[in-house]
């Protein structure tokens, strides 16, 4: 029987030859899939690490996740070098809701769009198999384990150097068949057992038997499960080997006259078989199988082969699995169990600590679809709902700690300047809480995950106000975070600082409002941004060798480069350094310095940086401007909360026709933030 165009094993071997297509093991191919895109070098809490570009790419992509990225890649490859990760399986290891499991998706799924084009898995096929006889009315026969024609190749004869010779002939040089031969592994039972029928049946004649195979591209189909396959941890009665390793078959049974024959176990059956030739096999929650498949997976693990009865399946492909601290935690307590943990690289997988890049973890728990109310009508979004949900959901993971308060280490965590602390002291806490032997007090590893997150803004999109007023109010997500804590955090510590937290995020949340009123108020979006960079740059000025009895001073704008002229106000500096809280001459000094060290090295890096995360500082700037502007902002609330007279009524209207207009707002979530505003709940 004939073998199409480009399917004989022949034309496959010289298309590797060529490089249209790639031989290389799972390890070695995702390792090349994560770098051939390249990297970045990221500080992240005090420490360099890299950035892979590949992880950041796509419309719903990880986020965060820097050490464990690292760790993965460090894994995959000393795995490709032949290292001892290669004998080893890699588990996640955290609290539900900290994106385990999407991680190892979102890998899957990459894997499968790299295994395009020249990267495309091949596998063999046994052709004409009903002439041999002993094989009943079976054609044709796919190896079972996906192998590659390659590993065809190097076991066509029994002795080894024929193969290599065989191979030499194909145009193969020394050094590529010795790199070839680093991926050398028998043949399948199966897979063996038929070529050796083969072999016989044609007298040994080469030709005639590479007649009867033909080489076949691996199938894609993500529903099949091949090359990248996920098993979920069944109960105890339903799950059993045969789910990962396959079991006999009676319908080839009834086919096979030679019972011996090892092609009557059906391997595609279980889940591995169908990710051995170069795929992923994804074990979601590992330690929550029974101990008997735990077992089976440190065969599989440590030897890479599916076995059955004494027969033997060589297998090619990455084992990577979740599990969360609980059951990891009761696997461990079972002393027999060991061996298991032995042959795993355990990473403890903690929860997103920079609130800055939780802002895109809650917009995908807000979703990006346009949202609608019960009766279908536009539900509008709040401008600071992203904000609110990011800061309170954020703070519940940072652990208390005596040398920060929680906006410190909150702040310093998202690369910001938290006053006089410096990311050192965040590193310190973060080493002291890495000592500790409870994985669940080191740092990140407590607080409200992505679900509860999720549940809370569901919470919100329900309730009757959300509905009624057609907006999700940024300042009602504190109120469903609270709900979310109640009703699902068990233990009752973690309950009081969960709460306590959302107490610190309510204040924070206060003081961005503080600001965004006197933006409505100046009708400008950006209003407080300028007034803070004018007070950075008159300190930078201040004491210019080039200022004039008219206290102006030029100087070079670094976003656009051109010369700027400013008015150095003085009274305008002491006023925002008194509102900070610094009385004396050294503690001026002290913080200008502090801030034109910053402006030094910020601005260098991003000429973009506008100071607005120095909290101190933004706050004290809407003081001062509040009070000079209308005379203190308890006269701004009081003009706003009582508007019998027209002046007020005009200053009411004006301000929310800014929010609706300039500042992202709706009538309703402007009337609610002002109502807010003109309360004294949540001040610092």
């Amino acid at each position: 029987m004939t073998a199409q165009k480009n399917d004989t094993l022949r034309q496959h071997l010289a298309a590797v030859k060529a490089g249209d297509r790639v031989f290389e093991n799972a390890f070695q191919g995702i390792i090349r899939m994560i770098l051939e895109p390249g990297f970045e070098k990221v500080v992240v809490n005090a420490k360099t690490t890299y950035d892979f570009n590949i992880f950041r790419t796509g419309r719903k992509h990880t986020i965060g996740m820097y050490d464990e990225i690292n760790s993965f890649v460090s894994f995959v490859k000393d795995a490709a070098e032949g290292g001892s990760s290669k004998e080893m399986a890699f588990v996640l290891v955290g609290e539900p809701g900290n994106g385990k499991t999407f991680f190892v998706e979102f890998l899957c799924a990459k894997y499968r769009n790299f295994l395009m084009g020249r990267n495309r898995k091949y596998s063999f096929r046994f052709l004409g198999m009903d002439r041999i006889g002993s094989y009943g009315r079976i054609k044709e026969i796919d190896s079972q384990t996906y192998e590659d024609p390659m590993i065809l190749a190097m076991n066509l004869f029994e002795n080894p150097d024929d193969n290599r010779r065989f191979l030499g002939e194909q145009g193969f040089s020394e050094d590529e068949l010795d790199n070839l031969y680093r991926n050398y592994r028998p043949l399948g039972a199966c897979s063996g057992y038929i070529w050796n029928d083969l072999r016989e049946h044609v007298d040994l004649d080469l030709e005639a038997m590479l007649d009867s195979v033909t080489v076949i591209p691996v199938p894609m189909s993500e529903s099949l499960g091949t090359l990248t396959g996920k098993y979920p941890a069944k109960d105890k009665i339903t799950s059993s080997a045969v789910d990962l390793l396959g079991e006999e078959s009676i319908q080839r049974l009834l086919h096979l006259s030679d019972t011996n024959n090892p092609y009557r176990f059906d391997l595609r059956r279980g889940a591995l078989a169908r990710v051995a030739g170069g795929g992923i096999h994804f074990s979601d929650e590992i330690f929550k199988n029974k101990k008997d498949l735990v077992q089976v997976y440190l065969g599989v693990i440590q030897n890479r082969a599916i076995e059955i009865d004494g027969y033997k399946w060589p297998i090619d492909s990455m084992i990577i699995a979740t599990s969360n601290n609980s059951e990891f935690n009761r696997f461990l307590a079972e002393k027999e169990e060991a061996p298991i943990v032995d042959r795993c690289r355990i990473c403890y997988v903690s929860h997103n600590t920079n609130y800055r890049m939780q802002e895109g973890l809650t917009s995908y728990a807000i979703g990006s679809e346009a949202k609608t109310t019960l009766t279908r009508e536009v539900l509008h979004q709040d401008p600071n709902l992203n904000y609110a949900a990011s800061v309170g959901v954020v703070l519940t993971r940072l652990p208390r700690s005596e040398k920060l308060t929680p906006i410190e280490t909150m702040k310093l965590a998202a690369g910001e300047v938290a006053g006089e602390k410096s990311i050192k002291a965040l590193a310190e806490v973060i080493d002291t809480l890495g000592q500790e032997p409870d994985i669940t007090k080191r740092f990140g590893q407590r607080g409200l995950g992505h679900r509860s997150l999720g549940r809370s803004i569901q919470i919100l999109k329900e309730s009757s106000e959300t509905n009624e007023g057609r907006c999700m109010f940024a300042y009602d997500i504190f109120r469903t975070l609270e709900r979310v804590v109640l009703d699902y955090v068990v233990e009752t510590n973690e309950r009081a600082k969960y709460l306590e937290d959302l107490k610190t995020g309510k204040k924070l949340y206060r003081e961005r409002i503080m600001t965004e009123m006197f933006n409505a108020y100046m009708d400008e979006p950006y209003a407080i941004r300028k007034d803070v960079q004018n007070y950075v740059n008159m300190i930078i000025g201040i004491d210019a060798e080039n200022l004039g009895p008219d206290r102006m001073w030029k100087y070079k704008d670094p976003q656009t480069g051109e010369l700027r002229a400013l008015k150095i106000d003085e009274r305008y500096v002491k006023s925002v350094e008194e509102r900070i809280g610094l009385k004396t001459e050294e503690q001026r000094a002290s913080f200008r310095t502090s801030i034109r060290k910053i402006y030094g090295q910020k601005i260098s890096v991003d000429p973009n940086y506008d100071f607005m995360d120095n909290l101190e500082l933004v706050k004290a700037v809407t003081d001062v401007r509040l009070k000079s502007d209308i005379a203190g902002a308890g006269s701004l609330i009081g003009a706003l909360a009582n508007r019998t007279n027209e002046e007020n009524q005009k200053l009411y209207d004006r301000m929310i026709v800014t929010m609706l207009g300039k500042l992202g707002y709706c009538r309703t979530c402007s009337q609610k933030t002002i109502e807010y505003f003109c309360t004294q709940e949540d001040e610092s």
